[in-house]
Formats: C-alpha cells, sequence, structure tokens
C-alpha cells in the first residue's frame, strides 16, 4: 500500500513506498496498531512531511523516535499537543533557546510554528509502543528518513541539527559542502550539560540560513498555539 502525502515529499519518497522494505514495514504496522497501543495514532504519522514540504523545508531537527507516553506524540520530533506537559528534554531546548536568542520560555510544547516556517521535525522512526522507547527500531522506517535526509542533502541550503548519537549517525547522508550541520549531546536531562547548553544552534542556524539568502527563523513559539491538527 501506497501511502500519500499531499505536497512534494510524495514524489522523493515514492521508492520508498513501492518497495518490499515498505511493504513489509506496512504489514507490520498494521498488526501493531491492532494488537498493542502505538504513537502517533496512525493519522499523524506523517505529520512533520504534511507540514513542511520537501521544497518548503530550510532546516531539519532529528529526533530518534516518538515519545511514548500518552497524548504527547502528533508526528514532529520533540513536540507535544498543547495541554500537555513539556517533556524534559523540550524543556532543555527552551533554557538553551533563551539563552542563545532570547526566545521566552512557553507554557506548551506544541512546535507547529517552527515546522510551518520550513524546520522538518522529523524522527529517523516514526512510531513506537506505548511505554517502550525505539521499540520500532530497525523495522524499515530508517530507510525513509534517510530518504529525505539524502534527498534534501542534495538539495542543498539545508540546515541539520543532530543531537545525540542517533542523530550524529546521519551525518555520513548530508553533502557538507552545500549544506550546514550543527551537532551536540542530545538534551535530555541525562546529557544536556555536557555540551548541549551553551552550544548555541538556533542563532548558528540563522547565521547559515542568512548566508544561504533564506529569511531566518523566528523560533519564538506563540503563548497560545491552538490545536491546529
Amino acid at each position: 500500500m501506497k501511502q500519500i502525502i499531499d505536497n512534494d515529499w510524495q514524489e522523493i519518497l515514492d521508492p520508498v513506498f513501492e518497495s518490499p522494505e515498505y511493504a513489509r514495514l506496512h504489514q507490520f504496522l498494521k498488526n501493531e496498531y491492532q494488537t498493542q497501543t502505538i504513537y502517533p495514532d496512525m493519522y499523524h504519522i506523517f505529520q512533520a512531511f504534511e507540514w513542511t514540504p520537501f521544497n518548503k523545508v530550510k532546516v531539519v531537527i532529528l529526533g530518534q523516535d516518538p515519545y511514548h507516553e500518552p497524548d504527547q506524540a502528533h508526528g514532529l520530533s520533540f513536540s507535544v499537543r498543547p495541554g500537555t506537559q513539556i517533556p524534559p528534554s523540550l524543556r532543555n531546548i527552551y533554557k538553551e533557546l533563551a539563552t542563545d536568542v532570547g526566545a521566552k520560555p512557553v507554557n506548551h510544547g506544541y512546535l507547529k510554528s517552527w515546522a510551518d516556517q520550513g524546520v522538518l521535525l522529523l524522527n529517523a522512526v516514526l512510531t513506537v509502543r506505548a511505554h517502550q522507547a525505539y521499540s520500532h527500531r530497525g523495522k524499515g522506517w530508517e530507510r525513509l528518513s534517510d530518504q529525505a535526509i539524502a534527498a534534501l542533502s542534495e538539495r542543498g541550503g539545508v540546515v541539520f541539527i543532530l543531537w545525540g548519537n542517533a542523530a550524529k549517525a546521519k551525518r555520513e547522508l548530508i553533502d557538507e559542502s552545500k549544506n550546514t550541520v550543527i551537532t551536540s549531546v542530545h538534551p535530555s536531562p541525562l546529557s544536556a550539560s555536557r555540551g548541549f547548553f551553551g552550544s548555541k544552534p538556533f542563532s548558528k542556524t540563522n547565521a547559515a540560513l542568512i548566508k544561504y539568502g533564506e529569511q531566518p527563523i523566528d523560533w519564538q513559539l506563540p503563548e497560545n498555539p491552538g490545536d491546529e491538527q
């Protein structure tokens, strides 16, 4: 079964959607959604691609896999729905935002305004079992996220933000002669103090975008986002 994404990502990802590997992934997911609690819900798996078309992508923030607790994951890395408690990693991202670019912390974790500006909030693995981090690793999603990253790299002029070892492993897919890569340890409480705080990824990203002739990202999130799903 071919997944339909209602923008130019469809053509980019078609080679994956039409592959035997994706057919196996689709069958696996069909069984998982019928027998387990899986996040995000099946209608939001490709939300990052829907909200940030290929030709609009300026920045990629790469996560590992979705949040695995109730009401958190909705298809964007690091983002949670309005009304959901802000996860610890995102709280640390907000701390760095404040010190780096002076963005005022908000009381929600809904990052849609970034996606609307061209920030692809992509997870390497797009689904997860409830309470079991990385449980869908190695089932076929990696080929799709690799395809997306490689296509953006080939297009050029993209800033890739890679936090933590899982994200840094994708660096080999990126042509750094025509793109910018920004790395640090992961913003999780376990590692943030070992090099995430003070890494200034947001100001570095905007400096690179200006160099590419692009409009910088307004990292300030709205105080009242509304739930535009």
